[in-house]
């Protein structure tokens, strides 16, 4: 592990153009450092100073970067005279580590403007049904809704009787009157998380789950802070298939990284197959 740390950072410092210059051309600018053969010019700098900060922010900043410089210098220098033996393993590991950069960026620059990003609603439905064993749930999901409000509303009755029902008429009338309200959730066809209910809710930590976790249950209650009120619509259990539309957004990336691996296998099976056509690739 302390062996490949090593290499690691032998290769960031071979590649690293930031902090050190190997060229001994010299820019048109004046030197502000000097370690060994290597400077470091006013132009290497010029671009990476914040902008909008004072000139005594600006002083330490190239002070720091200065000292960053200095110090990197000097350990690849002294790497590279107690390392001299494993020269040649470094220099394949950066050509191997420039061509990974390479192919990469333009593997993923062909996959922006070549990949169907398209996903219907039917591709979905059918990968969930063909793979809904896969979809077991690590934790229990609750559809709810809640209200948390003040104390003491001269309206809370017909505050609580418009929160119990479930009309749509009275659903709409209290979301348009969602400013009132300290937070609120009444949307209960969404699957969330128990652990992010009882996140949200607080008191709900002291409860037992199994109290909480029971169809059309209806918890209303008080404390310093306010009124809560919460309806239970349903709830699924740890180790039970996941809802389609809990699990879409899974499925869509699952679908999309397939794609991906399709694209990118054809990709390289196209260039090999071309190369070998206009026989700029033959085996002896």
């Amino acid at each position: 592990m302390f062996k490949n740390s090593i290499y690691i950072l032998i290769i960031l410092a071979y590649t690293s153009c930031d902090f050190y210059r190997v060229s001994t051309e010299k820019p048109n600018t004046e030197p502000i450092a000097k370690v060994y053969d290597n400077f470091l010019y006013k132009s290497d700098i010029a671009d990476k100073l914040p902008s909008n900060v004072s000139k005594e922010d600006s002083v330490l900043f190239i002070n720091n970067y200065i000292d960053s410089w200095a110090k990197q210098q000097l350990l690849l220098h002294q790497a590279a005279l107690n390392l001299e033996d494993k020269k040649d393993i470094f220099e394949k590991l950066v050509e191997d580590y420039r061509s990974t950069l390479y192919i990469n960026a333009y593997k993923e620059s062909l996959v922006i403007n070549k990949l169907d990003t398209v996903i219907t609603d039917n591709q979905i439905e059918k990968y969930y049904l063909s793979n809904h064993e896969n979809f077991r749930l690590n934790e229990e999901l609750v559809q709810l809704k809640y209200l948390f409000t003040d104390l003491n509303r001269p309206d809370e009755k017909g505050l609580i009787k418009l929160f119990k029902s479930n009309k749509a008429e009275d659903i709409d009338s209290l979301q348009v009157r969602g400013l009132e309200f300290k937070s609120f959730n009444f949307n209960d066809s969404i699957w969330v998380k128990y652990s992010d209910l009882i996140s949200k809710i607080h008191f709900l930590k002291n409860e037992q789950k199994a109290n909480i976790l029971k169809k059309s249950k209806y918890i209303q209650k008080e404390d310093s802070l306010g009124l809560y009120l919460i309806k239970i619509k349903n709830y699924l259990k740890r180790n039970e298939i996941a809802p389609i539309s809990y699990i879409a957004p899974t499925i869509k990336q699952i679908i999309l990284h397939k794609r991906k691996l399709e694209l990118l296998r054809k990709i390289e099976v196209d260039l090999v197959d071309d190369a070998i056509k206009n026989k700029k690739f033959e085996r002896y």
